[in-house]
Order: structure tokens, then sequence, then C-alpha cells
């Protein structure tokens, strides 16, 4: 672990007092020419690029009409300010949701408003210098997306399609983030968001195989690549190799022996994640998803049923359809896609599984609610759904469960401290700064009733958390997904049912 002080937890959340510029100096490395050019982008910082850059503000203007009358709408009300976790964990005022998205503002007011082009210092107006330009760098990359801050504003800004349209506007000038951008080449290039090749997979899928067979003596398949099956399913890559990630795909492969459902992963798209909306790019976003679809359609599968990943699920509930819809070879029956918490709380309703609660009696569970399924999707097919699924699931597979206090879950959840492009060591005293408002809540639970398993259905958040929490005291050991609960409640050879 890295040398990186943390206050001691006592469950209580602290709005800070401002310190301007306490993280300026947090810089996520840059995208390289190579990775640049893979995506379309200029390899390095154009020559000209301020007039690039403005260009191009002006066509993401045009195409996105909320963004401009998100520049125009902000009264400065304040609601906004003590909302972010990563101004909580910082301190830094630039954190301040209103502050973080003026650094686009000054620039929107100077080159697209009659009063920011003949009385600048009058609205808040300002050339785009490179001084700015290194400002957007440094804090629209200190920005996780998770649209907390949107929920509170009476005006319903969003600082995530802010910071998406600053990131875009950054990389079409050559200035990208080389953690997100070596990402999508990599989904480009190989399938998953971690450059995992099919032998790999496959070696993987065999290897859950004969760990299941021999921890319960029944024979579940992990296939790979294999067509005619009902479902294709898509989880994010995590799942195929690292823990805790790796034991919800060993309880995907129990739920649909236990359905007799055939069902299977593809090589070709062996990743649910798509971080083209990191960066705002919906051409990437959309390449992305396109590789889902067309092995849908090779395979032939009735139906695509999605694995646990927060933005994912975001992208693949708000946006396949516009990007690469429609999807009328699947089955008109099942919901396009399919969340795998849906499908298996279905199952559970219709006495599809036989369910031994008391294999999970050690655990005393808690549930954070990831920022992009709670603030930017749907689930179960009716509203609200998002937070009742998941804990309807955890219910109906655990007997102890405790929510976490009020205001830091469902529609006020905090973020993990990791999301939106921001996983990555380059900032490790961000992450570990920016998860500081959810453990203070989850060491509340943890001494007042006992939690010691923090239920997820995201791979960044499994990821962010596993490595964070034990700078404050909370061993990695805590974190887990609502599928290892499924997955060790299963009774296999139990109740089937038709689905």
């Amino acid at each position: 672990m890295a040398d990186i002080a943390t206050p001691k937890l006592d469950g209580k959340i602290r709005i800070p007092l401002m310190e301007e510029g306490a993280t300026a100096h947090y810089h996520t490395l840059e995208s390289s020419p190579a990775l640049n050019e893979a995506l379309g982008y200029p390899g390095e910082l154009v020559d000209n690029w301020q007039e690039k850059a403005i260009e191009k503000f002006r066509e993401v203007l045009d195409t996105n009409k909320a963004l401009r009358v998100f520049m125009d709408i902000c009264v400065k009300c304040g609601s906004c300010t003590d909302k972010c976790h990563y101004f909580i964990g910082t301190h830094d005022s630039r954190n301040m949701p209103v502050a973080r998205q003026d650094l686009m503002r000054k620039v929107y007011r100077r080159y697209f408003t009659l009063g920011g082009k003949l009385f600048p210092k009058l609205v808040g107006a300002e050339d785009f210098t490179k001084e700015v330009l290194d400002e957007w760098y440094t804090y629209f990359h200190q920005c996780s997306q998770c649209r907390r801050c949107s929920v509170f504003c009476p005006y319903g800004i969003d600082t995530a399609e802010i910071s998406m349209a600053a990131r875009l506007i950054m990389n079409h000038i050559g200035l990208g983030s080389k953690y997100s951008n070596e990402i999508i080449g990599k989904v480009y290039n190989t399938g998953n968001n971690l450059g995992i090749p099919a032998p790999a997979l496959q070696g993987t899928m065999e290897f859950l195989e004969e760990d299941v067979q021999e921890a319960t003596g029944v024979d579940v398949r992990y296939p790979m690549d294999e067509k005619g099956t009902e479902v294709l399913l898509i989880p994010p890559s995590a799942d195929f190799f690292s823990a805790p990630h790796v034991d919800s795909l060993i309880g995907y492969g129990k739920v649909f022996h236990e359905a007799g459902i055939s069902w299977t992963v593809s090589s070709y798209a062996s990743e649910f994640a798509n971080f083209g909306m990191f960066v705002g790019d919906f051409h990437a976003m959309r390449k992305i998803a396109q590789r889902i679809k067309d092995v849908a359609r090779e395979f032939g599968v009735k139906r695509i049923i999605v694995g646990e990943c927060g933005h994912a699920w975001r992208v693949g509930h708000s946006f396949w359809n516009t990007l690469v819809g429609p999807w009328d070879f699947l089955d008109s029956r099942y919901p396009v896609p399919q969340h795998i918490c849906e499908f298996t709380l279905d199952l559970i309703k219709r006495g599809g599984l036989k369910l031994d609660k008391s294999a999970n009696d050690e655990r005393i569970v808690t549930f954070h609610d990831s920022c992009n399924v709670a603030r930017a999707s749907s689930m179960g097919g009716y509203e609200g759904g998002q937070f009742e699924v998941p804990r309807d699931l955890i219910k109906a597979t655990c007997n102890n469960f405790v929510e976490m206090a009020e205001d830091t879950i469902k529609e006020s959840t905090y973020c993990c401290g990791g999301g939106g492009g921001l996983l990555t060591d380059d900032l490790m005293e961000l992450r570990i700064q920016g998860v500081l408002p959810r453990a203070q809540a989850l060491h509340a639970v943890m001494e007042s009733h006992g939690v010691n398993y923090l239920a997820l259905i995201c791979a960044i958040c499994k990821a962010q958390f596993s490595k964070v929490l034990p700078y404050y005291d909370i061993p990695m050991e805590v974190v887990g997904g609502i599928h290892q609960l499924v997955g060790d409640a299963i009774v296999l050879g139990g109740a089937k049912h038709e689905v």
C-alpha cells in the first residue's frame, strides 16, 4: 500500500473548509500518440488547439442541446457545493460541482455569448488559454460523472454531461487520458477492457467448471463461443479473473444451470463495460456496443443478459437502442438488455431456484447503490426498480440485511470514488480521498450492526473498494457481488422452472 494518510473513521460525513488548489497537482497520465491515433484523435496537442477546441465546442453545443442549457441556467445557488464526494474528501474548491462546471462555463461565455464577446470581465468570461486548458485536464479528470450533484440541483444541471463534453473536446485536440483511451483501444483489439485473449478466457471458463465441480460435485458448465444458445451473457471482463468479481460469474453460471437455460459468453464481445461514455464519444460507444449486437446475431441467441457493471448498465439500458438498435432479431418477450439481477429475481419469484439462505448466515450484508444504476437507469420495468431489485435479491438469499444511512443510499448514494474513467493508479490519492463519504457510512453500520459484507453490482465499485477501503482499516474481504451471495445460497439440483 502507498503511504497515504487517511482520517480515522467515526461514521460522520463532514463538509470541509475549502482549500484552493489542494488537488491541482493530481494529474492523470496523458494518452500517447499511438493510443490517440488508434481512436481517430490527433496524436498530440495540435498547434492550433484553441481554434480546434472552440470549433469542437461549437459542434458539441449544436448536437447536445442540454449542454447549452446547462451553460446558461446556473444561478450559483450553492445547492451542489457540498454534494461531491471528491470535494468532501479533498477539500479542493474546484471540486465543488459549480466550480468545476465554471471551468467550461467561462470559456463558453467568452466565445458563445454576446456579453462574453463584448464585456468578458463583467460576465466572468475568459479566453481559452493554455492555463485554462490545463485546469480542464486536471479537474475534469477529478469528476467520476456520478451525477449526485444533479439530484440536488434545482435546475437539474448535469455535471457528468459537462465532464463528458470537456473530455471529448480535449481528445479532439490531442489531449486525452491514457487510462480511458488505452481501455477503449483494448476493446477494439481484443473485445474487452483488460486485453484478455480468447485462449486465456477459455482457460478461465474451464477452470471455473473444474472448481465448481470440485466444490459442489455438480457439473455446471461455463461455455464460451457456443452458437444457438438461449442466452448471450455479457459480463464485465473483470469477472473472468479477479476476486471478488469472479465469484459473481460463478453465481451466474449456477443460476443458468438451475434454470435449465443454455448460455454462452463470447470471446469477440467479452466486455459489457463501455468507456466511450466516460470520454463523451458516442462513436466509440457505438463501436463497442456494435460488437455485442454482431455476435448476438451471429450466435442466433434469443436474448442478451448482462452482468454486474454499473456504468455499462447505463449504456445498455439507456443508449443501446439509439446506438445500435433495432434488436428485432431477438425474442421480443425479453428486454434488451436484461440485467442478471432482473433475470435471477424473476426466476426466484417463480420458484425456479431452491435457495438456502442460511448459507450466508455468517454475513451481515449492506448494499451500495452504484451511481450509474441508481441515477441513470431503471430495472425491473417499474419506477424505482433499480433500488428494489438488488435489495429483493439480497433478501431472498440472506437472512441479515442492513441499510446504510438514508441520505447515503438510493438516489442520494455516494460514489465509490473510482468511476468515470478514474480507476487508475495515477489518481490513487484522489481515489482514496473520494471514497471517504461511503467509507464513513459503511463504518457506521459496521460499528452499529456488525456489517461484514458490502454487496455490489458494479465491477468498478468492486475494484475500487477492494483497493482503497484497506486505507481506512476496512478489509478488502468485506467487498463482494450480489451473485456471490446468490451462488452460495443456491441448492444445486433443486427446483427447476421453465423460463
